[in-house]
């Protein structure tokens, strides 16, 4: 099932990722509207960049882990991109803007084939992915006080279900538990939580009627 995703061309990934089965899941419903319902200010707005590259004919996905001497999220595994700032008109720009920064890959660099639906997380952030290719190999310039190490993982390896689980996480009130994304180690690294539902979602979208979660 998963050789698959290797024969997908970039025409195949814009078009997929401009079809209408792109629907937010429930649970992102359900955050927003936990938002709605206490009165609380809109989220902050942010965007990230999920960068596809080839290697020997399979995509990756690019991945950074955060320094661990960042206040939020440290030591996690993300994709480049943060909050939005007033100079940005949109969320492409924000998300080319914090990878340049982040790990030094130039915007014309960047060919963008479309995005995801936004997530709401429960650090009262509304996150928007755009989806990318980048040239590889590049020599990435990482800021070291954001970006500790940036690896890749392959497609394939993603999409195979025996590599992650869904697991009920209880949270302190008011919030309700939510289903979070755990992935085996790769390469000692740990994809889980906002990354992970992003990458499941991204895979649904690409595997359309495949049995992805």
């Amino acid at each position: 099932m998963t050789g698959y995703l290797s024969t997908l061309s970039q025409a195949d990934l814009t078009r997929l990722l401009a079809d209408k089965y792109n629907n937010p899941p429930f649970s992102q419903y359900k955050l927003h509207s936990f938002y709605s319902r206490l009165k609380l200010q809109e989220p902050s707005l942010a965007a990230v960049l999920v960068p596809f590259h080839k290697e020997d004919d399979v995509w990756h996905i690019l991945f950074t882990r955060r320094n661990v001497a960042l206040a939020k999220h440290s030591g996690q595994v993300s994709f480049p991109g943060g909050r939005s700032e007033p100079g940005d008109n949109n969320p492409e720009e924000t998300a080319l803007r914090e990878t340049f920064e982040e790990i030094g890959i130039i915007p014309e660099d960047i060919h963008i084939l479309g995005k995801l639906h936004d997530f709401f997380t429960i650090t009262h952030y509304r996150i928007t992915p755009i989806v990318g290719i980048i040239p590889w190999p590049y020599s990435l310039q990482l800021a070291d006080d954001e970006v500790s190490r940036v690896f890749s993982i392959p497609l394939n390896w993603l999409a195979n279900p025996d590599n992650y689980q869904i697991r009920k996480r209880t949270l302190p009130e008011p919030y309700e538990p939510l289903s979070v994304v755990y992935y085996k180690p790769f390469e000692n690294e740990i994809l889980w939580g906002a990354t992970a539902r992003i990458v499941l979602s991204l895979l649904k979208i690409l595997l359309q009627n495949k049995n992805i979660h």
